[in-house]
């Protein structure tokens, strides 16, 4: 490596996405979007040859999933679940038939007609308020991308050709593209597009190479065979360093090496701390696939387990069945471990059947959630029968979405009660101390949260709703996110609400929002009297370790100061010197974050 010269040096961020760091030369790979530069009207003589042209591109696509599904490496063989979606997707009607069904009707060329279905089914996705399982869109676009490769005759660039120990640059990797990466070859990826819930990024988690996606432009600022610099965890890259810099960036993937290791090393141990309190570390999930990897992280349960993904897949309803087969085998899995199912958790809008109303000016304040399914009844009680099913084969808890208030309470417990009396009446067995909680994500079950505690058996808290409902900001507006403020002593304040509400008649509260896996948050939430964390599951083992190096007391202490600052800068401030003695255990990402 030479030294670089000032004058060029550049420094890009980006959204870190996988932790470590890597310096090496850059390989730039073109990834770019397929322009469709033809649009046309076919003929009637043509249609024929043209669905037959698109079909051998689908037939194409998943051949070559199929491959990599093969060849996936031991290490995210646990991610397979990923590409079986690709071939889900291939398989849609909204995708496949549609677009058949286009070439016919509209007589229009296969780009054109496949490009106005994925149109259609983005405008499915547009409505979805969960940024995670909005994110899933990106999984749709990359497989039309891959047909529209196949159809314009372009072959991407190939990783197989690469033959030294290079960092890849390009404008987007798909979790296909990922899970055929030579780590032997490839030490890291940076990409102009991308988000930290994607595929591509969890994938590069189990993968443990450095990533950084969202850099908007890297693909036109760097060079092939540039050096460059990437930093996992804060999501800075830079461009033709000088030597100094090098050298300081050596150090630091030094600690974070040991770092990791030791994180590794004690993620089975109990999240209790140093003076005997003892807070549950539970993961989120959505599909059946990972609850492998949530047990290897040291999970003690399911937090929060959500069921939509049955219902996007296809374009009808799922069966009974079909969700009970699903519930049973995570529920299996995590034996004798309890497992929190959160029920339908979507609008009528994502349903392709005679149900859909008219589109929602504001969905997320319309007909979703718990509102959809006491008005669906005939789709809760399929839910709810496969909940309690497959409860009769381990510890189930059942989460009802965005409760408003007492009413829908009660109605929930009338149809559940309707429901386990059908099953005593075919002999069915079920779980008949079955636990029935709230998820509190909308301000007025806070200010209810006492009236609400004695009609159920757990809360759970979704910070992420409730931030967005008690601050009145919409964070997926780049204009606005910057008000999403988890400190903000309204924040604070509702939480504690909402726990002494619980405590007066004894039952628990969990936490299941990005709240849980932020450890500068762990002590408010301890200090509050949270008895459950739920999260992401690559972020429990730095909890755990966080939650072992406090005590319970200081906890308390540090949140009655907190209770007298007046701002969520205050606080923030506040939790950045308590938590410096922890710089070394916690390591430089956390604190990055905070400061930037």
């Amino acid at each position: 490596m030479t030294k670089g010269d000032p004058q060029n040096i550049t420094k890009l961020r980006g959204i870190a996405v996988s932790p470590g760091i890597v310096i090496g030369k850059a390989h730039i790979i073109d990834r770019s979007r397929v322009r469709i530069l033809y649009q046309y009207i076919i003929g009637d003589e043509k249609v024929k040859n043209e669905v037959e042209r698109f079909k051998e591109a689908l037939n194409a696509a998943k051949e070559q999933i199929t491959t990599l599904k093969n060849r996936m490496p031991d290490s995210i063989k646990q991610h397979a679940f990923i590409l079986d979606a690709y071939l889900m997707i291939l398989e849609d009607t909204m995708f496949a038939d549609a677009t058949i069904q286009r070439i016919l009707d509209e007589k229009i060329n296969a780009e054109w007609a496949l490009k106005k279905s994925v149109q259609s089914i983005g405008r499915l996705f547009d409505q979805i308020d969960d940024a995670y399982i909005k994110e899933r869109f990106n999984d749709v676009e990359n497989v039309a991308e891959r047909i529209l490769r196949y159809l314009s005759g372009k072959d991407p660039d190939s990783f197989n050709e690469i033959n030294e120990r290079v960092i890849i640059v390009a404008h987007d990797l798909s979790p296909a593209d990922t899970s055929a990466l030579n780590t032997g070859k490839i030490m890291g990826f940076i990409t102009d597009v991308g988000g930290r819930t994607s595929h591509t990024a969890i994938m590069a988690k189990s993968l443990k190479i450095p990533a950084v996606v969202g850099l908007e432009s890297a693909t036109l600022k760097i060079h092939d065979g540039e050096i460059l610099i990437v930093d996992g965890n804060s999501g800075e890259v830079i461009v033709n360093p000088d030597d100094e810099t090098i050298i300081h960036y050596q150090e630091r993937q030094f600690q974070h090496e040991r770092y990791e290791s030791s994180i590794a090393r004690d993620s089975h141990l109990p999240a209790r701390t140093k003076d005997g309190h003892h807070v549950a570390t539970m993961a989120n999930i959505e599909f059946v696939e990972e609850v492998v990897m949530a047990k290897d992280h040291g999970a003690e349960g399911i937090g929060l387990y959500r069921t939509e993904y049955h219902y996007l897949r296809g374009d009808k309803v799922p069966s009974e069945e079909e969700l009970f087969e699903a519930y049973k085998q995570v529920v299996e899995i995590m034996a004798p471990a309890p497992v929190t199912i959160r029920t339908l958790d979507l609008g009528g809008d994502k349903f392709s059947t005679g149900m859909t109303p008219a589109k929602e000016v504001n969905p997320a304040l319309g007909l979703r959630a718990i509102r959809f399914c006491l008005k669906e009844r005939d789709i809760f009680k399929d839910q709810l029968r496969a909940i309690l099913r497959a409860s009769a084969f381990g510890n189930i808890k059942i989460l009802i979405p965005m409760i408003s208030g007492l009413q829908e309470v009660m109605e929930t417990k009338q149809i559940l009660n309707e429901v386990k009396a059908d099953l005593d009446e075919r002999g069915i067995p079920y779980d008949r101390n079955i636990k029935l909680g709230l998820m509190i994500e909308v301000p007025s079950a806070v200010s209810v949260a006492d009236i609400l505690a004695k009609n159920v058996d757990f809360f759970s808290i979704g910070t992420n709703d409730l931030i967005q409902y008690a601050l009145a900001i919409d964070r997926i507006n780049e204009h606005v996110a910057y008000m999403y403020q988890p400190f903000h002593p309204a924040i604070l304040r509702m939480i504690r609400q909402v726990v002494e509400g619980a405590k007066t008649v004894g039952i628990p509260v969990a936490l299941c929002g990005e709240m849980a896996e932020d450890p500068f948050c762990t002590v408010c939430l301890l200090g509050l009297g949270i008895d459950e964390l739920s999260m992401n599951s690559a972020g429990i083992p730095l909890i755990k370790k966080l939650i072992r190096s406090l005590t319970l007391s200081e906890a308390r202490k540090d949140l009655q100061k907190i209770f007298l600052l007046d701002t969520a800068e205050e606080v923030r401030e506040y939790m950045l010197k308590r938590m410096e003695p922890f710089k070394s255990e916690l390591g430089n990402k956390p604190f990055y974050r905070l400061m930037h």
